[in-house]
């Protein structure tokens, strides 16, 4: 194979701009930042869970509050195997997939309710906090005063959801890095309580363990006050005591929506964050509470510390009261953080959920209308955001009466995904999983989760046992179930045509397009020693870069993955290519492929008169050490080989040698040449 360093030739050839592809999804994170991120939502609930369980079900409250965090270990354990199935999209296409639409629609709406009451709990909780310590500082200095936590509350939590609305409005994010921080210093806090806490229980004389059985009132009872056999304390009284302390674990479903984000290798990776999400809440909420019960006196619990429980325990550990008010400051800064980012948190969640819902074509373009000058769904943030004020106004404050409808969110939409998680096990069996929840039965072809079914049982006992006792969350849960069913159902009719659209077309990523005009600007972004260009075109034969992604063990290699678009008449020899390539599709399957393996890449488009022509100058400029492509179907790996060869000659002529390896990849075989 010669190449052929006519003039003619390299007159022919021409680049006509470079398009870099961007997506906020190709930058990918440590296991650490994924849990920091998840904790930064689900830690949150450590600063209400056990005061809103202790209204509900007295003094036994800690211990049903440590049983649910040691339940979240199954609950993300389900969700590992989700994510090992790679089920994109957010709850509605895992539940669409195992249950159907219907109950997709209604998982979509329950997740919703647990999102629009995220903000309004976690807002007024942060306020209740701030109020414990101004009161702590004005007892510590001898003021016979007190302010009164609701109205401070109100208004604290409404500031806060203005605030992220703005900053939502704009499409600021939270950042992983700003998470890792805030658990960091929560974490550093949390040592310092439990130590301290310790050393407190060594000094006291005469500590005894809360009771286990629990004692209902009237409003804990629900209509269940009304039927006097489920009164009895037993497995029902047991279900109504752990339905109470449910919203403990709020925010763990987040672990599968950072999922697509960790790096290489995915699923190691998913696995100690796991572990670091269960060791955190299982010390932070579940080990925290526990010992507030121990060291707080109960009726400072009931008449002081009721809506700011762990400042309480601040206070009342053994040592100066100087000190103590330090850690009760250091308690509420990192309650302030974390509960405001869970605010911010449910925002963007919602959004997130909505949008995916419009991009199925469940809803109609008015939701996703853009903001003129930032480029943000405002009028689904103006939405939810409206809704989460209304919400804490309604409520006046009352941490216990938005607790009592958050569970029903939090519950139901772990109904629908769970179960449905257990019913693509038949489903899909197929379908590979790199993780699976354990205890299995094989039988026949299948492998029967008998974990699985047993963590949707217990779920779905602790759901139906929640509609019996919680008369607020079941009117207001179902009304708003049903309200959005509804938006959704008449939606859908009235966008029937695009949803068919989309549902034959798939998943579609959003993509920047960004133009420059030389091939440096477009490659300056890259920062690694190795790299390899991967040169794309079939979005239905992601091989090539599937066979990169998954043999590259490290993160030092950049992945260049290059699409050339033709320009006027392409013609390779006398071939003219008349097939035209879908560049959303292209590109979307391109992204998918990166998250699957958590590795970096890097989309660039060429528009181009010759492609082989733009793959060489591409890789000469990148300074790669390997080109990769696809075989053609219109003609041979070899005749491609020869013309990529030529091509490369003619560039290279006159030129210092660049050492170069090329390869055509299909499936079990190869082609390559050393240039």
């Amino acid at each position: 194979m010669n190449a052929d360093p006519s003039a003619e030739k390299t007159s022919r050839f021409k680049l006509k701009g470079v398009v870099v592809m961007t997506t906020a999804m190709l930058t990918f994170i440590t296991f650490w930042k994924a849990a920091a991120i998840v904790l930064c939502d689900f830690g949150s609930s450590a600063f209400y869970a056990g005061s809103i369980a202790m209204k509900a079900i007295g003094p036994a409250f800690p211990w049903y509050i440590l049983a649910i965090m040691i339940f979240a270990g199954p609950i993300l354990l389900m969700y590992m195997e989700a994510c090992s199935m790679f089920t994109r999209g957010g709850i509605f296409p895992v539940v669409k997939a195992g249950l159907g639409e219907n109950a997709a629609k209604l998982a979509t709406a329950a997740i919703l309710f647990d999102f629009l009451l995220t903000g309004p709990i976690s807002g007024i909780s942060a306020g209740q906090y701030i109020v414990g310590f101004i009161n702590s500082i004005l007892e510590f200095i001898n003021v016979d005063t007190a302010l009164t936590g609701d109205g401070f509350s109100i208004l604290f939590a409404i500031a806060v959801t203005i605030y992220f609305w703005y900053q939502n409005i704009k499409g600021i994010e939270d950042s992983s890095e700003k998470s890792s921080h805030i658990i960091k210093f929560s974490v550093m806090v949390c040592a310092i309580v439990v130590v301290w806490a310790i050393i407190t229980l060594f000094i006291k004389d005469g500590i005894s363990l809360p009771p286990i059985k629990p004692h209902f009132n009237e409003h804990s009872l629900g209509w269940a006050a009304d039927i006097p056999f489920l009164q009895h304390i037993g497995i029902f009284g047991i279900l109504m005591a752990l339905g109470h302390s449910v919203l403990a674990l709020s925010g763990i479903e987040t672990l599968a929506q950072v999922f697509r984000e960790i790096e290489y290798p995915k699923i190691e990776n998913l696995k100690k964050a796991a572990l670091i999400i269960f060791v955190f809440a299982l010390v932070f909420t579940g080990g925290l509470t526990f010992l507030a019960a121990l060291i707080i006196p109960p009726d400072l619990i009931v008449t002081k510390y009721q809506d700011n429980l762990l400042a309480g325990l601040a206070m009342n550990l053994s040592g100066p009261t100087v000190f103590k008010l330090i850690l009760q400051a250091c308690i509420v800064a990192a309650g302030a953080v974390m509960l405001s980012g869970a605010v911010n948190t449910s925002i963007i969640g919602a959004n997130g959920i909505m949008n995916r819902m419009a991009e199925t074509g469940i809803l109609t373009d008015w939701f996703r209308k853009i903001h003129p000058k930032y480029g943000t769904t405002y009028h689904m943030i103006n939405m939810i955001c409206v809704m989460q004020i209304i919400v804490i106004l309604f409520s006046r404050g009352n941490l216990y009466l938005i607790g009592q409808a958050y569970a029903f969110g939090v519950l139901w939409s772990f109904v629908f995904e769970l179960a449905s998680i257990v019913v693509l096990r038949f489903k899909e069996r197929e379908r590979r999983r790199l993780f699976l929840m354990p205890f299995n039965i094989k039988f026949d072809h299948y492998l029967i989760p008998a974990g699985g079914i047993l963590v949707v049982i217990v779920v779905v006992l602790l759901a139906l046992t929640n509609l019996i006792t919680k008369q607020v969350a079941a009117v207001t849960g179902i009304s708003f179930a049903a309200f959005f069913f509804l938006i959704f159902s008449v939606s859908e009719r009235l966008n029937a045509q695009k949803a068919n659209d989309i549902f034959e077309e798939g998943h579609r990523e959003k993509l920047n397009h960004i133009e420059t005009d030389t091939l440096e600007k477009a490659l300056s972004a890259l920062s690694k020693e190795k790299r390899i260009l991967v040169a794309m075109r079939d979005p239905d034969n992601m091989y090539p870069l599937d066979a990169v992604l998954k043999d590259l063990k490290d993160d030092e290699t950049d992945v260049i993955v290059l699409y050339v678009k033709p320009v006027g008449h392409w013609r390779i020899g006398k071939r003219e290519m008349a097939k035209t390539v879908d560049e959303n599709e292209l590109f979307t399957n391109i992204i998918l492929t990166a998250e699957k393996y958590g590795h970096e890449v890097f989309p660039i488009e060429i528009n181009s008169n010759e492609v082989f022509y733009a793959i060489s100058q591409v890789a000469i400029a990148a300074k790669a050490k390997e080109i990769i492509m696809g075989v053609s179907g219109s003609y041979g790996a070899h005749d491609q080989m020869e013309r990529l060869v030529m091509a490369w000659g003619v560039l290279q002529n006159g030129q210092p040698h660049i050492p170069m390896t090329a390869r055509i990849l299909w499936e079990g075989r190869e082609v390559s040449y050393k240039f």
